[in-house]
Protein backbone atom coordinates (compact mmCIF):
# COMPACT_ATOMS: atom_id res chain seq x y z
CA UNK A 1 0.00 0.00 0.00
CA UNK A 2 2.79 2.55 0.69
CA UNK A 3 4.57 1.40 -2.60
CA UNK A 4 1.28 2.60 -4.31
CA UNK A 5 0.88 6.00 -2.61
CA UNK A 6 4.29 6.48 -3.23
CA UNK A 7 4.54 5.44 -6.99
CA UNK A 8 1.28 7.93 -6.91
CA UNK A 9 3.46 11.00 -5.41
CA UNK A 10 5.97 10.33 -7.68
CA UNK A 11 3.72 10.23 -10.53
CA UNK A 12 1.99 13.36 -9.45
CA UNK A 13 5.77 15.48 -9.47
CA UNK A 14 7.18 14.30 -12.70
CA UNK A 15 3.61 15.00 -14.56
CA UNK A 16 3.82 18.59 -12.53
CA UNK A 17 7.64 18.54 -13.64
CA UNK A 18 6.72 18.57 -17.52
CA UNK A 19 3.99 21.03 -17.27
CA UNK A 20 6.37 23.15 -15.80
CA UNK A 21 8.44 22.47 -19.55
CA UNK A 22 5.59 22.56 -21.27
CA UNK A 23 3.99 25.67 -20.27
CA UNK A 24 7.56 27.65 -20.37
CA UNK A 25 7.53 26.23 -24.31
CA UNK A 26 4.33 28.03 -25.05
CA UNK A 27 1.94 24.87 -23.79
CA UNK A 28 -1.65 24.94 -23.20
CA UNK A 29 -3.79 27.29 -20.54
CA UNK A 30 -4.32 23.98 -18.16
CA UNK A 31 -0.57 23.22 -18.15
CA UNK A 32 0.75 26.97 -17.60
CA UNK A 33 -2.05 26.23 -14.10
CA UNK A 34 -0.42 22.75 -13.39
CA UNK A 35 2.86 24.31 -13.27
CA UNK A 36 2.07 27.61 -11.51
CA UNK A 37 0.71 24.93 -8.78
CA UNK A 38 3.97 22.69 -8.74
CA UNK A 39 6.29 25.73 -8.46
CA UNK A 40 3.71 27.00 -5.70
CA UNK A 41 4.13 23.87 -3.67
CA UNK A 42 7.95 23.64 -4.24
CA UNK A 43 8.52 26.80 -2.54
CA UNK A 44 6.28 25.69 -0.27
CA UNK A 45 8.20 22.94 0.67
CA UNK A 46 11.13 24.43 0.59
CA UNK A 47 10.11 27.77 2.88
CA UNK A 48 8.89 25.13 5.66
CA UNK A 49 12.39 23.25 6.10
CA UNK A 50 13.54 24.73 9.62
CA UNK A 51 16.86 22.49 8.82
CA UNK A 52 17.62 24.53 5.35
CA UNK A 53 19.83 27.54 6.24
CA UNK A 54 21.35 29.08 3.07
CA UNK A 55 22.55 25.68 0.81
CA UNK A 56 21.84 27.09 -2.37
CA UNK A 57 23.58 30.85 -1.58
CA UNK A 58 20.79 32.88 -2.09
CA UNK A 59 20.96 33.94 1.39
CA UNK A 60 22.71 37.80 1.00
CA UNK A 61 22.85 38.31 4.70
CA UNK A 62 25.32 34.97 5.60
CA UNK A 63 27.16 36.52 2.55
CA UNK A 64 27.52 39.80 4.05
CA UNK A 65 25.36 41.86 2.60
CA UNK A 66 25.01 42.28 -1.12
CA UNK A 67 24.72 39.93 -3.57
Amino acid sequence: MTLLILSGVLVLAVFGCVCVVWAARGGPRWTRGVARATLAAGELARKSDPGRRNRSGDDASATGGDS
